[in-house]
């Protein structure tokens, strides 16, 4: 095998407790492996991650090995899963998006599909509720980045992106990502 490195994606599942990202990024770096990208959070009573490891292949091997000890270890779901590195020949143009709205079904996936049909990329997502001041009702917020293709007209992507907020009632912005 060459000595190029590789990527790995460890996707982990567990009850939300203290020490889970200590034990678990020692375990990447014991096997030689580094930490290069990464989502964590909590949702409910469970702790989530996503971790794009970089590494020689008889570095990612023997973390690949142990799967099964950690998991037992850590008390967690872990999957893996060998990638490539992205190509940074990409046409896109990195935009933001941002939705506060009254919480209601379907938000997400009605964006997701607002997008979709355009060709347009969802590259990163979170979403949260939360109480509004004074009243406690349920409000909605989405932060969303988007991959738009270069040969698409913002001005009109951005006006039928409004329409559509304003016709269910989203407050939302479309602007270039910042950097």
């Amino acid at each position: 095998m060459p000595d190029k490195n590789c990527l790995l994606v460890i996707s982990a599942l567990g009850k939300d407790r203290p020490g889970i990202v200590d034990r678990l990024t020692k375990a990447i770096l014991d096997s030689g492996g580094n930490l290069v990208d990464s989502r964590m959070t909590v949702l409910g009573g469970e702790f989530a991650i996503l971790l794009l490891v970089e590494g020689r292949w008889d570095a990612l091997s023997k973390l690949e090995n142990n799967i099964p000890s950690l998991q037992k270890k850590l008390e967690l779901s872990l999957s893996l899963k060998r990638t490539e590195a992205r190509s940074a020949a990409t046409e896109n143009i990195p935009y933001m998006v941002e939705v506060v709205s009254l919480d209601h079904t379907g938000i997400v996936h009605g964006l997701a599909s607002f997008f979709s049909v355009r060709n347009i990329n969802i590259e990163d997502l979170s979403t949260s509720c939360y109480p509004a001041p004074h009243t406690g009702t349920s409000m909605f917020a989405l932060h969303m980045t988007v991959g738009i293709p270069a040969n698409t007209h913002i001005a009109t992507l951005r006006e039928e992106f409004m329409e559509y907020c304003d016709s269910l009632n989203l407050d939302a912005v479309l602007e270039p990502q910042k950097h």
